[in-house]
């Protein structure tokens, strides 16, 4: 189901709101398909779609990948070692301030204007539901980005999720950080299986600048940690006891990658600049994973 949506280039949740909404005909959906890529999916997109899905081989979407640079053997060591990564240049700064831009128009807020930053428009929310802008849609197809985690996969049929754009202004009296604070987005019922998620800087990002936070390390101790979690208390509320998260600064168009097992979140913001991103994962066509939820 991952790989169709993406192949599709639908976003999750609109989809399942969509659907459930609208109980909606298959002429109809593929109406509404076609609607949300602005009838620019293409022919050639679909094939490799109809490919992947009838098991047949199918390459990068973004071309050949052989001679694009991505994560170096001391990313790699990090990686192994810590569960995340930062590629660096993942896209160009040119390319992260655009993208910063459409966020600011998105919401209808200036740059410059620090007033401007707590906008109705943003709600008390980071999450910004815009999915489509061509900025967005450009940094997705970024070679550096679909090779990097081409490395980490071992493969190259990736599918780019249509995720959506985050902003973190600086705390106040009248706007205090919602979260997401410490959590997993992943189940913790075994058996425990390979994932990764992203995020895109599009903004110099300083350790309290609202930085993305992990716990480094802890996808190698997740099966032991879990153990040792008191009778009666909860995952949750043992991992905010014990738990420390780590903030990653970062260059304005740098990717954080992580494995999905690793305890994450935002942070508060207590710089001057907000933080503004791009969130983005991508997965093979087909992948273990496992059934059960367990948080």
């Amino acid at each position: 189901m991952k790989t169709l949506l993406a192949g599709l280039r639908l976003n999750v949740l609109e989809t399942l709101r969509y659907l459930n909404d609208q109980r909606p005909s298959y002429v109809q959906f593929e109406a509404w398909v076609s609607e949300r890529n602005g009838g620019d999916l293409s022919e050639a997109s679909l094939h490799r779609l109809r490919r992947a899905l009838a098991g047949e081989p199918v390459g990068a979407e973004v071309g050949n990948l052989e001679h694009v640079e991505g994560l170096s053997a001391d990313d790699l060591e990090h990686w192994h070692e810590h569960g995340y990564v930062v590629l660096r240049n993942a896209i160009s700064p040119e390319a992260a301030e655009i993208a910063e831009m459409a966020v600011y128009d998105f919401l209808g807020m200036d740059r410059d204007d620090p007033e401007s930053w707590y906008h109705q428009s943003l709600g008390h929310s980071i999450w910004v539901p815009l999915l489509r802008h061509p900025a967005l849609v450009a940094n997705r197809r970024s070679p550096r980005i679909h090779k990097a985690h081409a490395q980490l996969w071992g493969r190259e049929d990736l599918w780019v999720t249509i995720d959506q754009g985050g902003f973190n202004p600086p705390e106040r009296k009248d706007w205090r950080f919602p979260g997401p604070h410490l959590h997993w987005d992943a189940t913790l019922a075994e058996p425990h299986c390979f994932d990764l998620q992203g995020i895109l800087y599009l903004t110099d990002v300083a350790e309290d600048q609202g930085a993305f936070s992990c716990v480094p390390g802890f996808h190698r101790t997740l099966n032991q940690w879990l153990k040792n979690v008191p009778a009666g208390v909860s995952v949750q509320q043992h991992a905010s006891r014990t738990l420390t998260m780590k903030p990653v600064a970062a260059k304005r168009g740098d990717m954080i990658i992580w494995h999905h097992l690793l305890p994450h979140g935002s942070s508060p913001n207590r710089a001057q600049r907000p933080r503004v991103v791009q969130y983005m994962s991508l997965q093979p066509t087909r992948f273990a994973y496992t059934e059960e939820w367990k948080s």
